[in-house]
């Protein structure tokens, strides 16, 4: 927490509050997002989606239903690129700025400033951009490791593994 905090990026918040941080990317939509956003209105829990440029361009209405809900939309880039190797100022704000503009053309509004690096990959020079940009990085301390879709556990399984290691001020991807 100590190395990432000059650079307003976290992973979890250091709190004995009995609080987790509700997290999801969203680099395509297969169907899941709209029971997510079902269940999570259901028990009144706000979460943090991370966009990147083509799910704001092909689910308009699921970013307006997360807006409404309340929930934050924050960024994870245009492309999903490996952010480690762009080293410009230039580049790396195309990535964010690209998203910016769509979340502003379907919504109105404008992102809040939270930014997800595709894969957690960064570099401290990355970090470092992102905060000049008025952004706030955000990883995890644990993760559903839903991307490899024919290997998944039942629900038991899957909730044996998450309870065990939650932790008080977790950010849950």
């Amino acid at each position: 927490m100590e190395e990432l905090a000059p650079y307003d990026a976290y992973y979890a918040k250091d709190t004995q509050e009995k609080k987790i941080y509700l997290t999801f990317d969203c680099g395509y939509e297969n169907g899941n997002t709209p029971l997510i956003l079902s269940a999570l209105k259901k028990h009144n829990v706000k979460a943090t989606f991370f966009v990147v440029g083509n799910f704001v361009k092909d689910n308009a209405d699921l970013i307006k239903e997360m807006v409404n809900d309340g929930h934050t939309v924050g960024n994870h880039t245009l492309t999903h690129p490996d952010m480690s190797g762009i080293s410009s100022l230039e580049d790396f704000k195309k990535q964010l700025e690209g998203v910016e503009a769509l979340y502003q053309e379907v919504t109105g509004k404008t992102m809040t400033k939270f930014y997800r690096p595709p894969q957690g990959i960064y570099s401290t020079a990355n970090l470092s951009m992102a905060k000049e940009l008025g952004y706030k990085t955000f990883f995890w301390s644990l993760a559903y490791v839903d991307w490899y879709q024919d290997k998944q556990p039942t629900r038991e399984e899957a909730f044996h593994k998450l309870l065990k290691r939650i932790h008080p001020g977790a950010i849950v991807l």
